[in-house]
């Protein structure tokens, strides 16, 4: 028997980390109203807008702590969620109704699985997108909190590790992911960089001949293989410049490694870098 729609499921916590968001965080948080037993805002101690204010009007447990980058945010989030499982979701993203009542059948039927995949929808300037990467776009965001933990190495597209097995499910999370061109060139950018940060610390090996060939199998994985061009345009134009921004991941990953090779110079001449 399914459980009623408007009885929360006692063992679920809604996590969501968040920063300056009070135009999205709104709609996200009316998306699990009576969902979850508890809903727990973290919110950067950076933020100046209302969002903290937003999630206490829609009876979040808000925390405003600084910022420890997105995988220590979320082991962060987790640590403060009192229920049994927890699910993430971004202040740019909704839960629709059929995940809903899925994730209510889910967690009251009892189940053995340590977490669950969720398709993602993506928005781009209003269009839902089919291919390229962005559809189905799947992400492990449902899990049982005391078996899921987040790798802290890893500064962007962060995951968390389960101790045992994930499921799948068939609803889906709504994600409004791009709705002007510079918030897309700005957050592209920032990934590039984060990425970059990442194989910097990693001591991920760097060949001229990358500068060319990232770019070109970039742009044939979302275009061809993951089927971009069924987003006519706008698949091109996107696929196009997520292979431009393999080409600043290098640069930048290049600057990283000659500014550390300088340092050692400096170090070993026992000069200082100014």
């Amino acid at each position: 028997m399914t459980p009623s729609r408007a009885e929360p499921i006692a063992t679920l916590s809604v996590a969501i980390i968040a920063s300056n968001e009070e135009r999205h965080i709104g709609d996200a948080l009316a998306s699990v109203t009576g969902l979850a037993g508890e809903i727990v805002a973290l919110i950067d101690d950076r933020s100046c807008d209302a969002t903290a204010a937003i999630c206490r009007n829609h009876g979040a447990r808000v925390y405003v702590e600084p910022w420890r980058g997105f995988p220590a945010q979320r082991n962060r989030a987790l640590d403060l969620c009192a229920g049994e499982w927890v699910l993430f979701l971004d202040a740019d993203e909704r839960v629709m109704p059929d995940l809903a009542d899925e994730i209510r059948v889910a967690l009251n039927g009892g189940t053995n699985m340590s977490g669950f995949w969720i398709p993602r929808y993506n928005l781009f300037f209003g269009q839902r997108l089919k291919g390229g990467g962005w559809y189905p776009d799947e992400q492990l965001r449902l899990m049982r909190r005391n078996r899921a933990r987040y790798d802290e190495a890893r500064l962007v597209h962060e995951f968390a590790a389960l101790d045992g097995p994930a499921g799948r499910m068939r609803g889906h999370l709504l994600h409004l992911n791009i709705e002007r061109l510079n918030e897309f060139w700005r957050k592209q950018r920032a990934y590039a960089i984060q990425e970059a940060q990442t194989l910097f610390l990693a001591g991920a090996p760097l060949r001229w001949r990358t500068f060319i060939g990232a770019p070109v199998r970039e742009f044939r994985r979302r275009f061809v293989t993951l089927h971009g061009y069924r987003d006519g345009m706008l698949g091109l134009f996107l696929c196009a410049t997520m292979a431009y921004f393999e080409v600043v991941k290098y640069v930048h990953l290049k600057g990283l490694m000659v500014l550390r090779k300088a340092e050692a110079e400096a170090r070993r001449g026992g000069g200082a870098l100014c």
